[in-house]
């Protein structure tokens, strides 16, 4: 990373703590439909986010600068910084009253930096990676097609984060124009003192946007492949990867953000995770399979969010079209329909609610009706629930096993619960199970492509 960098700033400040930084390696075209999602989320919010963003040349800017004009209709305040060049001061959202430029020398770390630092009383989201130099590219040198560029960084939603996040650019800033400086940090302490006095914008409907755009990308990535000789294929895998592990990360985060608000359970997605790869090893079951019940359970949070696929207009969207057309084989109550790879992990989520006797829901299946995941997620959500919530009380774990025991043969597949048994000895007798938070920025490995 480059030194003054603030993305640098911003690693040194979290190097060794509880709460490391999670970095990946992003595309370029992965990281213009993030932006753009994010960005325009700003449109539908209830609050009036400040926007700073780095673009790192004026000509980058300008490609934007009528989309920033609409932006800046609902956004209290958007920044700027790049290095000034082709007209970069003289678009007419540059003379707008909430907008400001900030012309950054050529020797400035930060006009190697993509930034996109989002805040408001009700949104905050956050993209902040630096270029790979040529020495980071290696011996395949730096990408003749642009949209291969590589930045090294991260994106979140965390409020804490992005409000640290936002200091350091400020402060950076006044390097440049002190007047400037002065108004964002009072902008910032109005927002801070406000943050949390109002209602949060729904989080499923910022990653059903970022998943829409990903899409979107995504089809016209194989759309170009196709017409396109001059792009290797695996050049256009790597993109591919690149956007789809994107998608994953967006509920990763989504479902980090529903643990962190729950502090009686805060580790829920996690524990529920580890707790059914072991059940599923336990039971031998395939590799593939271990691993959709171990993305199962670190979204498994995510059933109830429901209802925002309407979010996204089906006019404007063709991966919205066909989730439409595929209706009857989509899972109802899940934000997780609107990308067509996790199907089968939504379908899993969606009935972890059905119980063994035919009277739970959504469809009221009965016995091995109930897919199997299904029924291994609901006993486990509900054992570290129980466990979780009692964890105070002596012999918790068994106390745990004996709630879920009192409710085989009709709520619980009874040969699960013996399975479950058996996992609660080894956990009292000293088996530990890992239950670390996943890093999400390589979210790839957790995809299964196995079709049944």
């Amino acid at each position: 990373m480059l030194q003054g960098s603030i993305l640098q700033q911003l690693e040194t400040r979290h190097r060794g703590g509880k709460r490391p930084l999670n970095f990946g390696v992003y595309y370029k075209h992965t990281l213009v439909a993030l932006c753009h999602a994010l960005e325009d989320f700003i449109l539908e919010s209830a609050g009036n986010p400040l926007m700073i963003t780095a673009f790192q040349k004026g000509k980058w800017y300008l490609e934007e600068a009528n989309r920033y004009g609409e932006i800046a209709k609902k956004a209290a305040q958007i920044v700027i910084l790049a290095t000034p060049e082709g007209g970069f001061a003289h678009h007419p959202t540059s003379q707008l009253a909430n907008v400001a430029l900030v012309p950054l020398a050529p020797s400035d770390p930060v006009a190697q930096e993509w930034h996109l630092i989002i805040l408001s009383e009700t949104y905050t989201a956050m993209v902040l990676c630096q270029e790979l130099s040529a020495a980071d590219y290696g011996i395949s040198g730096i990408p003749e097609n642009d949209r291969e560029r590589k930045f090294y960084g991260f994106w979140t939603f965390e409020a804490e984060l992005v409000r640290e996040t936002v200091n350091l650019a400020i402060a950076h800033i006044g390097s440049y124009n002190q007047e400037l400086q002065a108004l964002l940090t009072k902008q910032v302490e109005e927002i801070t003192a406000n943050f949390g006095t109002r209602q949060r914008d729904n989080i499923g409907l910022v990653v059903s946007l970022v998943v829409d755009y990903l899409e979107r990308f995504h089809q016209d990535l194989h759309q170009v492949g196709e017409d396109t000789i001059n792009i290797l294929p695996s050049h256009e895998q790597a993109l591919d990867n690149n956007l789809i592990s994107n998608e994953i990360q967006a509920f990763l985060r989504m479902a980090q953000l529903i643990d962190k608000a729950d502090a009686i359970n805060p580790m829920a997605a996690a524990e529920v995770a580890s707790l059914s790869e072991a059940m599923g090893q336990l039971l031998d079951l395939p590799v593939w399979q271990i691993k959709r019940l171990r993305l199962a359970g670190l979204l498994h949070r995510l059933a109830s969010f429901s209802g925002v696929e309407e979010f996204i207009d089906p006019l404007k969207s063709r991966i919205q079209e066909e989730l439409v057309q595929q209706k009857d084989v989509i899972p109802k109550a899940s934000v997780l329909r609107v990308m067509p790879q996790l199907q089968a992990i939504a379908n899993i989520i969606n009935h972890q609610s059905e119980y063994w006797d035919g009277t739970g829901k959504p469809d009221g299946l009965a016995y091995d009706a109930i897919p199997l995941e299904s029924r291994i997620l609901g006993l486990i959500a509900t054992f570290q629930y129980q466990v979780s919530a009692n964890k105070s009380a002596e012999n918790f774990l068994f106390n745990g096993l004996v709630y879920c025991q009192a409710r085989a043969g009709n709520i619980f597949d009874p040969k699960l619960v013996e399975a479950l048994e058996l996992l609660v000895i080894g956990m009292s007798q000293g088996m530990i199970l890992p239950a670390n938070q996943p890093k999400i920025a390589a979210g790839m490995w957790l995809l299964d492509s196995h079709e049944e």
